[in-house]
């Protein structure tokens, strides 16, 4: 969870992207029949590709992979740089070496840290769907990193099939491409290890796209796609995606009772049969998990580290916990700026109204964005449209979910990803159709917004160089919205690149500052700390601080200090820690 009040920078592309809408907006009204010709042959050359649906879906997911990897020299892969992804890439490191937990290490309190659980066992607090996709990545390809990559092409290409099911060929490539623009390259879901949104978007669309499809032809692999998808969500999102499935299960209870074309019983069964297999094996192994890192089954991730730490609830009828004893200032600080404040934004009926209004216009910024707000003008047709009422249902039922959630991220809601650009599109065709006054100013409307999509994506590349941004640490919300964030997390980095340059093994004691900015935590480590090259701990005073030395008496022990400007190291003083 990423939950924070942060400095804003300049916000310069939001801002041009919504002057953008309004200059195609009004050129749509003044001169609707601008570039037609243009238009026309790019949709026709196009809607050749659409009607051919595997390969469309294809080059939707390769797109993902070839613009990503054209702008590396710009973009490199990225580095680490919040709480969350250091946990993930310790969840991933952990099962890369064939662990579900690791066992708790000698001086623990030292590397307490936010988000890893220390004890009964050692490991990421978060659900293991997403380790388990980076530890793939570690293992086969050296870096975390492109197992994401390959899985964001792989949702945007799954997204792309999804719209098959429910929209005109046509329209569903144009949605595959809109996703690849707006979240597939740019997004924090391809350009951070934390977010887990491509995932359990994927899984989402797999469910959505395998519905219909399911109710129409009875096939057993549409069985399985709801499966597979069923899976992922339970091991990634789980309340999300059974706030999703719940509409999605009353469907398909009502068409096996009594739908049209339903097979015999014994089809019935088998199709019955093949998701509830994938699901109760996702629960089990769950379990399994659960177990071997908590010691009971019954006991999700998240419990154990926020009955350790936390004191705000998830819920807003909970009430606040009590405040635990926090060795260390910036975990208790992290705790009650990041999230406990937050929390108290709720005290009252307005303050709900306003932080529900916040996580609308967040969730808005997006998936959708300024380009994307007009066909919303159409949102009143939508709700009497029959073929996507069924979307437009899931949507509500996620939303109602929601709103009883403090806190609320887009990756949260990755499960219905596919369902909101399916109502998007929606209003776009019914945009497309409006003629005020015989004029064909939807059409010319939703093309040119279109066309500001694309130049957006030209100018998120080259933002710096043209000096539409600055981006500054801490990273602000709107680093989050489209574009994603920089490559922040570079002090930390080139720190522990000169410390795995220096001979021997290393011992850094992490020193902070009263200033320190909760979410720029330095202390995390690998799955196995004992075997690591460098190892990073807490400074916990002279006393703690020899007793850690004595216990690592082989290693050359540093002092770093990250709030220094540049960040500092030093050898640690030597009477600092005699006995």
């Amino acid at each position: 969870m990423l939950q924070a009040t942060v400095n804003q920078s300049n916000p310069a592309l939001l801002v041009l992207e919504c002057g953008m809408t309004a200059l195609a907006a009004a050129l749509a009204f003044a001169f609707p029949r601008l570039g037609g010709g243009w238009f026309l042959c790019i949709e026709r050359a196009l809607g050749g590709l659409a009607r051919r649906r595997v390969l469309a879906a294809v080059c939707v997911g390769f797109s993902v992979l070839a613009l990503r990897l054209a702008i590396l020299p710009r973009y490199p892969v990225p580095l680490p740089f919040v709480p969350d992804d250091f946990s993930f890439l310790l969840a991933s490191d952990t099962f890369a070496h064939g662990r579900l937990a690791n066992p708790t290490p000698a001086m623990w309190t030292h590397f307490e840290s936010i988000h890893i659980t220390m004890w009964p066992t050692y490991q990421s607090m978060y659900f293991p769907g997403q380790g388990l996709l980076m530890a793939a990545g570690q293992v086969l390809f050296g870096s975390p990193w492109v197992a994401l990559l390959i899985v964001s092409a792989l949702m945007c290409a799954a997204l792309c099939w999804m719209l098959q099911a429910w929209l005109p060929p046509g329209w569903a490539l144009l949605g595959g491409a809109i996703a690849v623009l707006r979240i597939g390259v740019f997004s924090y879901w391809t350009n951070t290890y934390h977010a887990a949104g491509s995932l359990a978007a994927l899984g989402g669309a797999l469910i959505l796209g395998g519905l219909p499809r399911l109710l129409r032809t009875a096939r057993i692999r549409y069985a399985v796609l709801l499966g597979v998808g069923l899976a992922i969500l339970a091991l990634t999102r789980p309340y999300e995606g059974l706030l999703m499935c719940l509409p999605v299960g009353f469907v398909l209870a009502r068409w096996m009772w009594k739908g049209k074309n339903r097979p015999g019983r014994a089809a019935l069964l088998r199709l019955a049969a093949v998701p509830l297999l994938f699901g109760v094996a996702a629960v089990a192994w769950m379990g399994y998990y659960d177990y071997r890192a908590f010691g009971n089954p019954l006991t999700p991730p998240y419990t154990v580290d926020r009955a350790t730490y936390a004191t705000a609830p998830y819920y807003i009828w909970q009430h606040a916990r009590p405040e635990p004893h926090y060795r260390y200032p910036e975990m208790q600080t992290f705790y009650h700026k990041g999230e406990l404040d937050f929390f108290k934004g709720y005290d009252s009926f307005a303050g709900f109204l306003r932080q529900s209004a916040i996580k609308v216009g967040f969730m808005f910024l997006f998936y959708s964005g300024f380009a994307l707000f007009p066909p919303m003008l159409m949102v009143g047709r939508v709700f009497r449209d029959r073929r996507i009422r069924f979307l437009v249902a899931v949507v509500l039922v996620l939303a109602a979910g929601m709103a009883i959630e403090i806190y609320l991220l887009p990756h949260y809601v990755a499960p219905c990803a596919g369902a909101f650009y399916a109502i998007g599109l929606q209003m776009m065709r019914h945009l497309r159709q409006w003629r005020p006054e015989g004029r064909p100013a939807g059409r010319a409307m939703v093309r040119n917004i279109l066309t500001v999509c694309v130049l957006l994506a030209g100018l998120r590349i080259f933002a710096a160089p043209l000096r539409l941004a600055q981006y500054e640490w801490p990273p602000s919300n709107w680093n989050f919205v489209w574009f994603g964030p920089e490559h922040f997390g570079v002090p930390r980095a080139r720190m522990l690149h000169w410390l795995q340059s220096r001979p021997g093994r290393q011992l850094v004691i992490v020193r902070y500052w009263g200033n320190h900015y909760p979410f720029d935590e330095w202390v995390y480590n690998r799955a196995d700390i004992d075997g690591s090259r460098v190892i990073w701990a807490r400074d916990g005073g002279p006393a703690a601080n020899a007793e850690l030395i004595r216990y690592y008496r082989d290693r050359k022990v540093w002092l770093v200090e990250p709030d220094a400007v540049p960040a500092r190291v030093s050898p640690y003083p030597i009477e600092e820690h005699k006995p």
